[in-house]
């Protein structure tokens, strides 16, 4: 669960929660990603970027008034 608070969503926090599904992504799919973009001639970090946008909507939201 990730703990937002409703006044508070700048573009600091929004960067803030791509990072952390960032490492999410790596440290759950990092050795298959690699793996896949070494075959596949595709930048890491572009992957790991796009993987970390699509994991965002799996997080369960609250917002704290």
């Amino acid at each position: 669960m990730v703990y937002l608070n409703f006044t508070d969503l700048s573009e600091e926090t929004q960067n803030r929660l791509l990072e952390n599904s960032k490492e999410d992504v790596k440290r759950k799919f990092g050795d298959s990603i690699r793996k896949y973009v070494n075959k596949n001639h595709i930048c890491f970090e572009t992957m790991i970027e796009e993987e970390a946008m699509r994991n965002l909507y799996s997080y369960t939201y609250v917002f704290n008034p």
